[in-house]
């Protein structure tokens, strides 16, 4: 079956694969990190809960970030100071108390996804130029990559603080799409949640998103995209 460049209505949720065709159609990828390559909620909820000590403020448990997680650190941390009942104002210290503790310990408690290594193998073995695009800081996603042995496989590695503006807005899709000297129609986004496939459409990419990500805690089924796969190895390539 070949993937529907921008096909409507919502992913199809009864396939385990999704077939990409060809290595002459795509010429390149764009994947995000968290949720998609790598699991980082026990990062994300080690540094917060650490930041929220520091203020003197409630913890926040492990499903709140689930949902929360994917917009940016700025967001995470104003909408965990909101869940704790603390005033914006206290945002600027919760950030830098935030930003000290995830440095600290950025990648300590997370997990590569299985398939991840094989499928970027796969895609880059297919010729695809490979890019990172995810909404954690640059510096963050650079460690990260390099601590769980990802670093090697991308030409390119943007963050939430290297464009004007985040996804879901896709300015961060074109200006990667550019940089790799790649056509939106034949660069492939993978993705686990909204802010990925609306940022890819924007963009007039193709996109792809894997079902066990985040997503605010909804199922990836119910967001409009050109497929779902189980692993990051089932993009069939041929």
């Amino acid at each position: 079956m070949e993937l529907p460049l921008r096909s409507p209505g919502r992913c199809p949720n009864d396939k385990n694969t999704v077939n990409a065709h060809s290595s002459s159609r795509y010429t390149a990828a764009i994947v995000d990190l968290d949720g998609t390559m790598v699991d980082t909620l026990g990062d994300f909820q080690v540094a917060l809960n650490a930041a929220m000590a520091d203020l003197g403020l409630d913890r926040v448990g492990r499903e709140f970030i689930e949902h929360t997680v994917g917009k940016g650190s700025e967001h995470l941390v104003r909408q965990t100071l909101a869940a704790v009942g603390a005033p914006e104002s206290r945002f600027a210290e919760a950030f830098d108390r935030y930003q000290h503790h995830y440095d600290r310990i950025n990648g300590k408690y997370a997990d590569v996804y299985d398939g991840v290594i094989e499928g970027l193998v796969r895609l880059q073995a297919a010729g695809l130029a490979l890019a990172c695009l995810t909404n954690k800081p640059v510096a963050f996603a650079k460690a990260l990559l390099e601590m769980k042995g990802l670093a090697p496989f991308f030409s390119m590695v943007s963050g939430g603080d290297s464009f004007e503006r985040k996804k879901p807005d896709p300015l961060p899709v074109v200006r990667t799409c550019e940089a790799l000297g790649s056509e939106p129609s034949r660069t492939l986004v993978v993705g686990d949640s909204v802010n990925d496939a609306t940022a890819a459409r924007a963009a007039g990419c193709p996109v792809v998103l894997v079902r066990y990500g985040y997503n605010h805690g909804q199922p990836v089924a119910e967001v409009d995209c050109d497929g779902t796969v189980d692993r990051l190895d089932a993009i069939d390539l041929h």
